[in-house]
């Protein structure tokens, strides 16, 4: 990414902005980010889209395949009680996952390319949950 040189907005005078590198110009226009402002809510939306990509992998790795089958009044009902919590959940973590990747840009965090990184690969891997689970219900 190279170092990141300040200049001038093109009113004069104004607040400083960054000068963007082809790839962060590129990322904030796909994500909609504004110029960035004072980005105090990075932490919590970025703690709110871990706790729930890791609920859904806790719920699909232990909760239904561990717990689910012993507390389960039929074994019959185990295909459909995944697939219907599990893919709300995961959508809801694909959502919440885009958006801290948002706020990210939004604060201008100097770690927003490596939450970005993180966060593609958490997504890649709970989308790959949902399709699962799709497919199941079918």
């Amino acid at each position: 990414m190279g170092t990141v040189e300040l200049a001038q907005t093109a009113a004069g005078g104004g607040a400083p902005v960054r000068a963007r590198s082809r790839a962060d110009r590129v990322a904030r226009r796909a994500l909609r980010v504004p110029e960035p402002r004072d980005g105090a809510e990075v932490h919590n939306i970025f703690s709110s889209s871990i706790l729930l990509s890791a609920t859904r992998c806790l719920l699909s790795y232990v909760v239904f395949p561990i717990l689910l089958p012993v507390l389960a009044p039929s074994v019959q009902a185990l295909p459909v009680i995944g697939p219907a919590i599990g893919i709300p959940v995961g959508a809801a973590a694909l959502v919440f996952d885009v958006k801290a990747i948002r706020r990210f840009f939004i604060a201008d965090h100097r770690w927003r390319w490596v939450a970005t990184a993180l966060y593609v690969t958490i997504m890649a891997m709970v989308s790959y949950l949902v399709v699962l689970d799709v497919v199941r219900a079918l």
